[in-house]
């Protein structure tokens, strides 16, 4: 028997096997399966009552909510796509994807309107504007008096298939406009099933939603938390007092965070030493943690740490770095040494790391290739761009352009970035983004930008300027320009001024010559990146 691997069924086990409990516990309410169920329900018959049919596109600008959370489901049924939206960007940025993606449908929050509402004529293909929590100071149509029109009790729901496009998911990349990934229901299926084996998710957990859901479905949380009855709990804004709060009120068993939130937890528990009973797993992505930073989360807040590795192309885990079987009896110091590194591929997920010939790298833990990987989890393809997606998706496998070494116990170590991508608090910053704006400045020559190390954020871009002859510039003159032209997290946070840019012989700028210097100069050598 062939029985299609559709996303909705997650919420149908829930609610027949879990009906009772509590689903979802918001700021304003708490639902459990059922009620969730209902809501998606109404959801469904609005859309499908607006004209939404299967294919189109559904774009979602809000935090971490509950209306978020019915919004996946409640696209799926009509086959629909769902088109989450990073809500620390500007508006300009929600001009292009709106109209790349052809969503006819934005569901926003009355916080993230204002986004939205200096652009709305250059919207091209969105016919409806529904707003969570709107006031009487926004003229669009209200989100809960909309639900309330619809039946809740049941959905004739559109025939999917399992290799339909469930989202659509917008990534930085080493051009400036974004790329739209598309992830299919098989994809996110079947990797909602791996990772909920290797994050050990069941029915006793209770899940806090600190990761955003924009980011990559939130890693597919709302699938796996959902499938397995978890009891989940959203914070519309987090900070390290909410969370905290949120872990002894709610007895909060697992969470998916940044390094750099879990930065400032650390600090926050240094101040306060909150009182934590319940066991605590927390899975962290973004960039490589040393292995001092794993010892501490372990020793001094108790909680279990698990280091993973993905991209938005991979929907997106495709490492994990847990401790196996056959090593418990090494050292706690090198314990921890591995748990640091990217890992080792999750069930359904293969990986290389090879020379640019195509030949793999010695098992040495040294010899230094890029990460290619082949899942069930990788991408169909880049929408509207098959240009992009061939470059990527080659021979059968998805290149990642990150460089790594992988050692004899098939552990991978992220040591650098073919792309010239930055990732601060977790969020992916184009480095030509950044420079395209820089050459806007009258008085910019030159200008390239890199990852530098920042203690908050991890990474943060950092800018080479050769200014123009005769004219002075200051850092916070170059500070100031971007933060105007940029989302903040994609701005400048420091300036070298420098007379030339090292080149190839083609006029290439050298960018590895920057960085390395860059980071040498901090105390870090051998490896570039924090």
């Amino acid at each position: 028997m062939n029985v299609p691997l559709v996303l909705s069924h997650f919420l149908d086990r829930a609610a027949l096997l879990y009906g009772d409990k509590k689903a979802i516990i918001g700021e304003d309410k708490v639902l459990t399966y059922l009620e969730l169920n209902g809501r998606v329900n109404q959801l469904s018959n609005g859309l499908r009552d607006i004209g939404v049919k299967k294919g189109d596109k559904v774009a979602y600008l809000a935090p971490n909510s509950i209306e978020m959370l019915e919004g996946f489901y409640g696209v799926f049924q009509l086959g629909a796509v769902i088109v989450p939206l990073n809500i620390r960007l500007k508006p300009a940025d929600y001009v292009f994807i709106l109209n790349h993606s052809e969503s006819k449908v934005l569901f926003v929050d009355r916080e993230l309107y204002r986004l939205i509402s200096p652009v709305k004529d250059e919207l091209e293909s969105v016919e409806h504007i529904i707003v969570h929590y709107k006031d009487e100071e926004i003229n669009e149509t209200d989100y809960n008096h909309w639900l309330e029109r619809y039946d809740d009790k049941c959905f004739n729901r559109e025939s999917v298939d399992e290799n339909d496009v469930s989202s659509l998911l917008y990534t930085s990349g080493t051009t400036g406009n974004p790329k739209g990934v598309m992830l299919t229901h098989r994809n996110n299926y079947l990797h909602a099933l791996g990772a909920m084996h290797h994050f050990r998710v069941n029915d006793r957990d209770t899940y806090l939603h600190v990761l955003p859901m924009f980011h990559v479905n939130g890693w597919g949380a709302p699938f796996y938390y959902t499938a397995n009855g978890a009891t989940q709990v959203c914070l519309r804004k987090t900070s390290p007092e909410t969370i905290f709060e949120a872990l002894q009120k709610h007895k909060v068993s697992i969470m998916h965070m940044a390094p750099t939130v879990l930065n400032s937890l650390f600090q926050y528990y240094e101040r306060t030493v909150p009182n934590i009973e319940q066991d605590i797993r927390i899975v962290v992505a973004g960039s490589a943690p040393p292995p001092a930073f794993v010892t501490r989360v372990e020793k001094e807040l108790g909680w279990e740490f698990i280091q993973i590795y993905g991209m938005t192309e991979s929907t997106p885990v495709s490492l994990i770095s847990l401790i196996r079987s056959e090593f418990d009896d090494l050292s706690e110091k090198e314990k921890y040494r591995m748990k640091a590194k990217a890992g080792y591929p999750i069930i359904g997920s293969e990986v290389k790391v090879i020379h640019e010939n195509g030949e793999e790298v010695a098992r040495d833990g040294v010899d230094i290739g890029e990460l290619i990987v082949r899942s069930h989890g990788v991408m169909l393809g880049y929408w509207k761009n098959e240009e992009a997606t061939s470059q990527t998706l080659r021979n059968g496998w998805l290149h990642t352009g990150d460089m790594a070494t992988i050692d004899e116990n098939g552990n991978v170590d992220i040591v650098d970035r073919k792309k010239d991508i930055i990732i601060s608090g977790g969020e992916n910053i184009s480095s030509i983004e950044v420079e395209g704006v820089l050459y806007e400045h009258p008085d910019i020559l030159e200008a390239a930008v890199i990852a530098v190390p920042h203690e908050k954020w991890g990474e943060t871009p950092h800018a080479f300027i050769v200014p123009k002859r005769g004219v002075e510039l200051t850092e916070d003159d170059i500070r100031t320009f971007t933060r105007e032209k940029l989302a903040h997290f994609k701005s400048v946070t420091s300036v070298s001024f420098v007379d030339e840019l090292p080149k190839t012989a083609s006029g290439k700028i050298q960018k590895i010559h920057l960085r390395n210097d860059y980071w040498e100069s901090k105390g870090k050598t051998g490896r570039f990146v924090n």
